[in-house]
Order: C-alpha cells, then structure tokens, then sequence
C-alpha cells in the first residue's frame, strides 16, 4: 500500500516538491556558511521523494546549543514559511477522505522544516 502511496504522492507534485528542495540545497551549499542549511534542504528532499514508509526520528545524541541555535535561525530565516506552506497543503488534502494519507505526510514534513537540525529521516 505504502508503494502505491509513494507512486501517487510523485506523480501528483511530489517529484516537483523534491526538485524544488534539491535546487535550493543546491544554491545553499555554494556558500560556506550555506552549506549546513543545504544539507538539511537535501534532507528534506530525500523525504518529500518517497515519504511513506520513513520516519523522522531525533538524534541519539544530544545535539548541544549549535543545533538549537541553528534551528533558530532557520526558522526565522526561511523554516516557517517551508512549514506553513506544507501545513497549508496538508489542510486542503484533508479536506476529503480521499486525501488524507497524502495530507499526513505533510503534516510530517512540516515537522521537519520547523526543526530539522538534530533531527534524522529512517525508513
């Protein structure tokens, strides 16, 4: 089921979604100071591919300060409008029935863009 979650999810936008954050992890990381947000962009990415069946989990360490402090300045920099943009789309799949799985995964990557340092994707 999850499969042919994953095949809908990029056929309808989801393959656009990941093309969207491979470009800009792609423009971050041409700047030394860019490039620990382009890597969380490209994790972003790998999960707006094939986001059924994955997970996002926190570290098993603790981060420290510089992964809150990072946080922080993604979510004012750009991180609160990736969420609400997803948190959007999540409330129009909701809508209907039909749309429903499709609305969870977002509210999953909302989840992510809000506090993506620290965190990892498995599954």
């Amino acid at each position: 089921m999850s499969t042919i979650g994953n095949l809908l999810w990029l056929i309808f936008g989801g393959f656009f979604i990941f093309l969207e954050y491979l470009i800009a992890g792609c423009v971050l990381c041409l700047t030394i100071v860019g490039i620990p947000f382009g890597l969380q962009i490209f994790k972003l990415a790998t999960i707006a591919l094939w986001p059924f069946d994955k997970k996002i989990e926190y570290m098993d360490y603790a981060p420290g300060c510089l992964s809150t402090l990072m946080n922080l300045i993604w979510l004012i920099v750009g991180g609160i409008w990736i969420a609400l943009s997803h948190l959007l789309i999540g409330l129009l799949l909701g809508i209907t029935i039909i749309g429903i799985p499709w609305a969870r995964q977002h509210f999953k990557l909302v989840s992510l863009a809000l506090t993506p340092f620290g965190r990892r994707v498995t599954g």
